[in-house]
């Protein structure tokens, strides 16, 4: 399986057959509650790092999704629009976000591996 990466906004990222896919950690889910909506970009769209990609609207809150790669959505989740709890029940698997065609696979280098974003959770709970 491919290696998981983490952002401190709490995005995860997989890379998968030169695909980048995004969605929220476990983490992030369970601070949201309840996932009511997501509104995704638009197949095609070109993001640049940081910039929203997503809004997630729940129960509690409403709260951005941000890219943390620059490059273009080749694919999204339509049926999470439908099934907004999938964010909830699996956000590793059924609830992702989007495929980004990334434009420079340097920025990976930037995000936490597992373990460093399981220590980054530790301590931002406490």
């Amino acid at each position: 399986m491919a290696c998981l990466k983490f952002t401190k906004s709490h995005e995860w990222v997989r890379v998968e057959e030169g695909l980048v896919t995004i969605g929220i950690s476990e983490y992030a889910q369970r601070q949201l509650g309840d996932v009511v909506f997501v509104e995704l970009p638009s197949k095609g769209a070109k993001v640049s790092k940081g910039s929203q990609i997503g809004t997630i609207e729940s129960t509690k809150t409403a709260s951005e999704v941000y890219t943390p790669l620059s490059g273009e959505v080749v694919e999204v989740n339509e049926d999470l629009v439908n099934n907004p709890q999938w964010v909830n029940e699996s956000p590793l698997e059924k609830g992702w976000m989007i495929k980004l065609k990334a434009e420079d696979s340097s920025e990976l280098d930037e995000l936490m591996e597992e373990s460093q974003y399981k220590a980054f959770v530790e301590e931002e709970s406490h």
